[in-house]
């Protein structure tokens, strides 16, 4: 970027801090498991944060570590700006999601959100347009008298249901509210299966903002929910016996063309050809699953949820079939998209979409398509039918043997992310 075209940045966010009197500056950024972390400035330091950018310790960042080397520095992104909707007693607080840089300006390559816009960039020359939408499950657990966080749900409620069974319909609203305020556009929300347990879903966006939509969405839930008085768990399994909390991908592909008459942003209006794209990208995933299973379920938890209750535990694609690892949703155009399903809300949503992408146009690249549709339900099937499928791995030391031997993560991942990912 041209520094004249961000100091025209610069200005446009000085009159928003001028205009909406704010008085601290949050730049925000991912360690390498995808957990927020945050600097504040002052509206005077703003300046220097966008010609320098703000100095910090990354060896006390968790996949940072490297005391040798330790000095990084926050660029904020001003595409990313918002107003925080709860305000402080004396003026307004905006936030900023940044870049991480070393001290000679060059990329720090275990910046996960860097390595999202890689993938991006590899698919834009592939000319392929890839978008994601999230459906992000969590429960809400009530605190005891002393503050104590306990595993009692908040409500016994079940799937769709409204009040009185429903407590937790209030603290969606507010959610939904909050991040209509801060300029993201949940398409719905509703209870889940578990008691206690919600669902707010995304519509499709380009990688990155679905990402960071993601990553703001965990943090509002967090705040909503201990405004209420109540935590969320976002955890895989938080309850022995009830359903687990998924984070499922709706992925749509398509040709990206130059911009036609008659076209949304240049994407060839082809739905065969598409689609043709679509499978292959699945194939690919497919492919890859086990390679890249540690990161998408990335705490040992997580495989006490795979293959039970709707969550897959095997390699597997059928129409609209909820057991599967893939389905394709019915849709009344001729536009699919499809979903992948073994996910949980603990994955880093950037290294995730990532891998994800580079296993996607991989299988575009050689022209792979998907196995024939399992059209059963895996979880009443008869053995003979599961018996042809590679199972999902069955616990966390295989998925780490998985990563271990993928000449693909080797080659995708920065030094560090393996051995961090594989010690939690």
């Amino acid at each position: 970027m041209r520094d004249t075209d961000r100091m025209r940045e610069y200005d446009e966010i000085r009159n928003l801090v001028d205009d909406e009197n704010v008085k601290f500056i949050r730049l925000a950024f991912f360690d390498i498991f995808g957990e927020q972390k945050n600097l504040a400035i002052m509206p005077h330091e703003l300046k220097r944060a966008f010609e320098e950018g703000v100095a910090f310790d990354g060896s006390s960042i968790a996949g940072f570590e490297d005391s040798m080397r330790s000095d990084l520095f926050l660029k904020p992104d001003p595409s990313t700006v918002t107003l925080i909707p709860w305000r402080s007693m004396d003026g307004a607080v905006i936030r900023m999601f940044c870049d991480i840089t070393r001290p000679d300006r060059s990329t720090y390559p275990r910046d996960c959100r860097c390595l999202l816009k890689q993938a991006v960039k590899h698919a834009e020359q592939m000319g392929v347009e890839v978008n994601f939408g999230t459906e992000v499950e969590f429960y809400i657990f009530r605190k005891d008298e002393n503050g104590n966080l306990t595993k009692m749900p908040h409500d016994e409620a079940g799937y769709f249901d409204t009040t009185p069974k429903d407590h937790g319909e209030n603290i969606r609203r507010d959610i939904c509210n909050i991040l209509l305020e801060m300029g993201i556009f949940p398409e719905s929300s509703h209870h889940e299966n578990g008691p206690g347990q919600h669902e707010v879903v995304f519509r499709y966006a380009d990688p990155l903002t679905t990402a960071d939509n993601t990553a703001t969405l965990r943090w509002v839930i967090q705040n909503v929910a201990v405004s209420s008085g109540c935590w969320a768990d976002f955890s895989p399994k938080p309850l022995p016996g009830k359903p687990g909390n998924g984070m499922h991908f709706n992925i749509s592909i398509a040709k990206k063309e130059g911009r036609r008459e008659g076209t949304d942003g240049g994407v060839a209006a082809n739905p065969e050809e598409n689609e043709k794209l679509m499978k292959s990208f699945m194939a690919g995933v497919m492919r890859r699953i086990n390679d890249i299973t540690l990161f998408l379920n990335p705490t040992r938890g997580s495989y006490q949820r795979l293959g039970t209750m709707q969550a897959p535990g095997y390699v597997s694609w059928s129409e609209q079939n909820r057991s599967q690892l893939i389905r394709i949703p019915a849709v009344r155009s001729a536009n699919k998209r499809f979903e992948l399903r073994s996910p949980d809300p603990m994955t880093n949503p950037y290294l995730s979409y990532a891998l994800v992408i580079e296993a996607g146009l991989e299988g575009i690249r050689d022209s792979l398509e998907p196995p024939k549709p399992t059209d059963a339900n895996l979880y009443t099937a008869d053995p003979e039918i599961r018996q042809d499928l590679t199972r999902l791995p069955a616990d966390f030391d295989e998925a780490v043997q998985y990563a271990r031997r993928s000449g693909f993560v080797k080659r995708l991942l920065p030094d560090g992310y393996l051995s961090a990912y594989s010690k939690r």
